[in-house]
């Protein structure tokens, strides 16, 4: 387990403040572009969300946010900060329910409280990664084939899911924006990293401004964003915010999870309960968020319930007096009796004939 030290507690800290302005940024988002009455909208391509307020509040929100988790990253494992995401969910699904009237159930309700469980677990047994300490020692590890191999994979799925899936199932699929995001996503996090140690070095008085990798990473992480924001603006303005938020947040957990493991050897190692223990936090929170999205729309009535547990049927076994005075629902004929006698007449008629 990790120690209780310093940046522990301030990685913990940034990335719980981190998931309250990112969740707090997808409702700010949603309603500014549900403000947008007849003109172009962001999932047809339009850019009319650029002159509401109330975007761009989302947008410094989740500015504020970022930040905050950039900051959790310099301070933390990958694998420590990431799993705390899935509070943005949380926030995301409560505000939803209370500003944009998108209902939240029991299903809901327990998939939050799943994912809380789900996190706790994964921050016990989360994997100390591999000590990176300069931009030496970060330019040695972007150099690696494995890190190579996936950075290239990510570049090609991204293009041909922008201009090869994107026009044809963009509009119907949540997935395809959703997976740009989170692909490109889990680079951004390894630019975040390098970014960090070069402050860090830059505070310690090294002349980390001459360096061009901070400046690459720099540019990179720019980039990354402005990719992010696209996608992520027509995700939420064509699907539902309680639909893109998990899914999201599923996606680009595992994408940074798997980029981690590769760049930095996080899960190198690790002992075997820690990794037991990582694996089940991360299902937990998967199926905290499969309850959260799959059952959102289905509304939670007493008469979902056994019988046994119904109030209006408090004794499944009546007597027998009670249940021949009246008689159940199950018993009765499943025709209305005008029905049943047009029905006996079309047959003899088809019989004549």
């Amino acid at each position: 387990p990790l120690a209780m030290g310093a940046g522990f507690g301030a990685g913990l800290g940034l990335a719980l403040a981190s998931s309250a302005f990112i969740g707090g940024s997808f409702v700010l988002k949603k309603k500014g572009l549900l403000r947008l009455c007849g003109r172009a909208r962001a999932g047809q391509g339009g850019h009319a969300y650029l002159r509401e307020w109330l975007w761009w509040a989302g947008l410094l929100c989740m500015g504020v946010g970022e930040a905050a988790n950039f900051a959790a990253y310099a301070f933390a494992p990958a694998t420590l900060v990431t799993p705390l995401g899935a509070l943005s969910v949380l926030v995301s699904a409560v505000l939803s329910s209370i500003f944009l009237n998108e209902q939240l159930n029991v299903h809901g309700k327990i998939g939050c409280i799943l994912s809380i469980l789900g996190s706790t677990v994964m921050v016990i047994h989360a994997p100390q990664e591999e000590e990176v300490s300069s931009l030496e020692s970060m330019a040695e590890k972007l150099k690696d084939p494995g890190f190579i191999v996936f950075a290239v994979c990510v570049l090609v799925s991204s293009l041909l899911l922008i201009f090869v899936a994107g026009p044809r199932y963009g509009q119907s699929n949540v997935l395809v924006y959703v997976l740009v995001c989170s692909a490109i996503g889990s680079l951004s996090v390894s630019c975040v990293k390098g970014l960090g140690i070069a402050l860090k070095e830059l505070f310690s008085g090294k002349p980390v401004l001459k360096e061009p990798l901070g400046w690459l990473l720099l540019v990179c992480l720019v980039i990354c964003i402005s990719i992010q924001i696209n996608y992520l603006n027509k995700a939420l303005d064509i699907f539902n915010t309680s639909v893109v938020t998990p899914i999201y947040y599923v996606l680009f957990t595992t994408a940074v999870m798997t980029c981690s493991a590769i760049l930095f050897k996080e899960w190198q190692h690790l002992v075997l309960d820690n990794i037991i223990g990582s694996i089940s936090g991360f299902l937990t929170i998967v199926s905290g968020i499969f309850l959260l999205h799959a059952f959102r729309d289905m509304p939670f009535t007493p008469s979902l319930l056994p019988l046994f547990l119904q109030p209006a049927r408090a004794d499944p076994h009546p007597p027998w007096s009670t249940a021949d005075r009246h008689q159940s629902c199950q018993h009765q004929p499943l025709l209305p009796s005008e029905d049943k006698d047009s029905q006996s007449a079309e047959e003899e008629e088809e019989e004549e004939e």
